[in-house]
Parts: structure tokens; C-alpha cells; sequence
């Protein structure tokens, strides 16, 4: 059976996205975000319908501009309801389709890195991708007619084994969310996009 893919990206205002890199400054921090945004969606789109909720005027206008859908946050009721709705937009449009949601924080993401994990994703079931740290979660995925049931939040990754999910392995490029400097220093190792590396140019 060929799977189709929806995958969504919630995307946090950018006024307060990534506060643990704020010594970089205000307006390279959320240069950063952006980035980072839109280097995940320049990723999935090449495996996957991407659909970006955010309330974020300029992040909708970027993204929008890479060929994702965008939304706004409409229940604003925090980050799982936010990845609930748009899964329900996307599969109101294909009922039949398989949806994970991504970290917009992944700025080493590559297209088949993503597609090889989305392929590991129980055509009946749930599966997760947690980050490097370990108690986190970057990805998470549901097959056709399968509820999503997202629990991210501290400590998301028991929480979406414990839910029945399925840990799939991954490349570091899936897991490299970026907090902190340090974690943007071990992306950089890693290799990341261009719009990340754009904006870095002007910082380092």
C-alpha cells in the first residue's frame, strides 16, 4: 500500500521562540527561529504535503512562501491542540492520509533522513522519534485512520511510549532539535540548511 503524508509544523510567534538563544541577540534569535522553521519545511515538503500552524505574521509569510500550507492557531490552546487541528484540516482535505507532526527546531534535517523514518511508521499504529536528549520527542507519526493522540510536553517521550506509540530509530539529523548554542554548534557539525547557514554568516 503506498502511504501518503501530511505533516504539520507548529511554529511559536517568533517574539518568543528560542529564548535560550538569546545571547545572540534579539533579532538573531528570531532570525534563527525563522530559519530553522523554515529549513524543516523546505525538508518535508519534499516528501510530504507540509501544513504550518502559526499565529506569526512574518513565519506565515516565509513559509507559506516555501510552499506550505498555513494556518492559523485557531484554538490557541496550547501546543497539542494546535497539532490536533491541523491534522484534522489535513485529513479533512484526504481522509485517508498518514500525518506526523515535526519540530520546527530541526535546522539539520534532510529530506531522506525524513522520509527513511516516515517508512518505519506502523501502517496500523503510531510512531516516535525521540531527541538527543532523550526525554523529548521531534517527530511523532500516525498511519492512515489512526488518531494522532499527540503528548508533547516535558517528558513526551514516556509519555508517547507509555501511549502505545512505537520508538523509531533515527538519524541525528531527526533528532538535532536546537535550544541552545551548544545545540547549534552540534547542528552546524551535523550539517544544516541554507537558510540557517544564511543567517549564521551573519552572526559567526
Amino acid at each position: 500500500m503506498s502511504v501518503q503524508w501530511g505533516v504539520v509544523v507548529p511554529v511559536k510567534r517568533l517574539a518568543l521562540a528560542k529564548s535560550r538563544l538569546a545571547s545572540y541577540g534579539d533579532v538573531h534569535r528570531q532570525e534563527l527561529a525563522l530559519a530553522f522553521a523554515a529549513d524543516v519545511v523546505l525538508a518535508a515538503a519534499l516528501v510530504a504535503q507540509v501544513l504550518v500552524v502559526t499565529d506569526d505574521r512574518l513565519a506565515a509569510e516565509v513559509l507559506g512562501g516555501l510552499g506550505a500550507r498555513v494556518v492559523p492557531d485557531n484554538p490557541d490552546a496550547g501546543l497539542n491542540p494546535a497539532l490536533e487541528h491541523g491534522v484534522d484540516l489535513l485529513r479533512a482535505d484526504t481522509p485517508q492520509l498518514a500525518v506526523a507532526t515535526l519540530s520546527a527546531d530541526l535546522p539539520s534535517l534532510l529530506a531522506p533522513d525524513l522520509s527513511a523514518v516516515l517508512g518505519r511508521v506502523p501502517l496500523h499504529g503510531r510512531g516516535f522519534v525521540a531527541d538527543l536528549a532523550g526525554t523529548g520527542t521531534t517527530l511523532l507519526a500516525a498511519g492512515p485512520d489512526v488518531a494522532l493522540n499527540s503528548a508533547y510536553g516535558p517528558s513526551s517521550r514516556q509519555r508517547h511510549l507509555d501511549s502505545g506509540a512505537v520508538e523509531l530509530t533515527a538519524p541525528e539529523s531527526v533528532r538535532r532539535d536546537v535550544d541552545t548554542p551548544e545545540d547549534l554548534e552540534h547542528a552546524v557539525a551535523l550539517g544544516v540548511g541554507p537558510h540557517t547557514q544564511a543567517v549564521l554568516e551573519g552572526i559567526w
